[in-house]
């Protein structure tokens, strides 16, 4: 890559690292993040004051112990006490107050991304991005949130302290080695040359040569630490879903199968881990080297000085110490190229999240919105797949208030995704859709969060907003008479409960708030007959004294009982412009 590429791709990374840092320093928590990070700041820079008179100590007291000056000895050790306990101090508040401003940085931006996620529906089309061409989807939603804004928080303070601790610790000793190490002559080719601050040069040389082999060795770091993350989250999203169907698992044997999944997610995390190691290692190797050589490299420099009389013992210690902290300034980049590697990592990470978000809710704008009304219907209605597949096109339909309809086809057909279309969430929909406020859907499989039955039921409503009485009568009405009396038991539910049980409380949920619009989808295929008839009479009731409708998705001919007319998903014929056409 050229020096002018190079350039413009260090300039896109600031953009982006400051996209993602700077409004929290704008928010309505402003005032305490800048309070914090100044507070931090002043603290740093005392920390380099400290430093910088503990190095003037160190010339006292090393010329005290070559002139053997007890007197002075003393003093010195006196003052060090003194020097190290304000230290300490600021230390330990410095300490304090970063940990503080990353715990608040992470609780903003943790609080912001969750919103944006979930506002909207956007997480939901962010997980049909994975099956829509073109579209890059954002892998592992919950690691982004969980643990990359928790590094990219950390590093972010940690890093840029550091880099100001550097350059401040640099800006204070470089003017006191340059001072201490005096001028450097030699002859060449008859003439005499003489290099001022030699000791800064060197320590300038021996710094830029080893940032650039750091860069060099260690820059595979960040794209493997990229990987890595992307292929932890991945292996322990995997166990999260043996966690949750661990029922159909088991019922099938699944064992080895999943076994043999969970091997090769591990073994690629493992391979990762190993090529990651490699790269540490290589760069360890290097910087240990770096770090080792530059105590005594001083020593080796300024020892003829030193032997010819030209410095005391005490100059010689100091020219030490401000030569270490000028090279520990300029060496930042080589002792911090691993975070550096991870905190670039997790910036992109969190960069395409913020991308596939964007995507989203920009999606979100522009995709088919129902509009609200006392009956369902839809004009000019066509719904496609992700991949662009047409299934329906043109369609019109419609549902008044006292009918109940019940919809069929091959399975495929886009009978759910017509559901999710009336719902407002599917993006992949055109025309004009009609649909009432008061409605409630009823999923395949519904979610029930983990917690009390009382939350369950309610959800996603307040738990208290329901009377006992009321959420006994409901779990009775949907044939869960025997969970009346554990409403404050808490459980996962969704692990509990078998799945004619899921179906019933999820009918429920829906016999307690009483919508006068009621869609279900296959909301009975768990249950025997005689249950599922007690429960759609219960339905096609409430339905009827809401003034509302039900309309179904079933293939059982004993729930189209319930229903008045029938809408039939058929195969459209060769050359028409969808897959599927709606007999209403």
């Amino acid at each position: 890559m050229s020096t002018e590429g190079r350039f413009r791709q260090a300039a896109a990374t600031a953009r982006r690292v400051w996209a993602l840092a700077a409004p929290y320093f704008r928010s309505e928590e402003k005032w305490k993040a800048r309070g914090l990070l100044a507070a931090i700041i002043l603290l740093n820079l005392a920390a380099v004051y400290m430093l910088v008179q503990i190095n003037d100590w160190y010339r006292v007291f090393y010329d005290a112990l070559e002139k053997r000056d007890q007197p002075v000895f003393w003093a010195q050790l006196g003052r060090f006490a003194w020097l190290a306990l304000i230290y300490v101090v600021i230390a330990v508040y410095r300490f304090y107050l970063t940990q503080m401003l990353e715990l608040r940085w992470r609780q903003w931006m943790t609080r912001e991304y969750l919103q944006r996620w979930l506002a909207g529906q956007a997480f939901y089309r962010m997980e049909l991005a994975r099956f829509t061409p073109g579209r890059e989807a954002a892998d592992n939603p919950d690691q982004r949130i969980q643990e990359d804004l928790n590094l990219f928080t950390t590093y972010s303070v940690s890093l840029s302290m550091g880099l100001l601790n550097a350059v401040v610790t640099l800006a204070s000793f470089v003017g006191i080695l340059w001072s201490l190490s005096g001028a450097f002559g030699f002859d060449w080719r008859g003439q005499h040359y003489t290099i001022s601050g030699f000791m800064v040069w060197m320590a300038v040389l021996y710094c830029v040569v080893g940032s650039v082999l750091a860069h060099y060795i260690g820059r595979s770091q960040i794209w493997l630490n990229f990987r890595q993350q992307r292929l932890e989250a991945d292996f322990r999203h995997h166990m999260i879903r043996v966690r949750e169907y661990s029922e159909s698992i088991a019922l099938d044997k699944g064992e080895p199968v999943e076994h043999r999944n969970l091997g090769e997610r591990f073994a690629n995390v493992l391979a990762n881990s190993l090529r990651l190691i490699r790269a540490q290692k290589n760069l360890t190797w290097f910087s240990t080297f770096f770090g080792q050589a530059a105590v005594v490299f001083p020593f080796i420099v300024a020892a003829p000085r030193f032997f010819s009389g030209a410095i005391q013992l005490g100059e010689l210690m100091q020219i030490a110490s401000a030569f270490d902290k000028v090279q520990t300034s300029l060496s930042w980049f080589v002792e911090s190229y691993s975070e550096l590697a991870i905190w670039r990592a997790t910036t992109d990470r969190l960069t395409s999240f913020e991308a596939a978000v964007s995507a989203a809710q920009q999606q979100g704008s522009g995709m088919l919105h129902p509009e609200a009304g006392a009956a369902l219907a839809a004009d000019d209605l066509t719904v496609a797949l992700p991949d662009g597949q047409v299934l329906l096109a043109g369609q019109a339909l419609a549902v008044r208030p006292g009918e109940s309809v019940v919809i069929g086809g091959p399975s495929g057909s886009g009978k759910s995704t017509l559901f999710r279309t009336f719902a407002g969430l599917w993006p992949f929909a055109r025309g004009r859709v009609q649909a009432p406020a008061s409605a409630m859907f009823i999923p395949q499989r519904a979610y029930f969060p983990d917690g009390t039955l009382r939350a369950a039921l309610a959800y996603p409503g307040e738990p208290g907003a329901h009377s006992d009485a009321a959420l006994r009568q409901a779990l009775d009405d949907a044939q869960l008479p025997q969970l009346k009396d554990r409403l404050d038991d808490v459980d996962a539910w969704s692990l509990r409960l078998s799945g004619g049980e899921q179906q019933r409380l999820a009918i429920a949920r829906v016999l307690l708030k009483k919508p006068a619009w009621v869609f279900a989808d296959e909301a009975t295929s768990a249950l025997d007959e005689d249950a599922e008839q007690a429960v759609y009479r219960r339905l096609v009731s409430l339905t009827k004294e809401g003034g509302g409708a039900l309309v179904s998705i079933a293939h059982r001919s004993n729930v189209a009982g319930f229903h008045d007319r029938r809408w039939q998903l058929q195969a459209a014929p060769a050359g028409a412009p969808a897959r599927y056409t709606l007999a209403a």
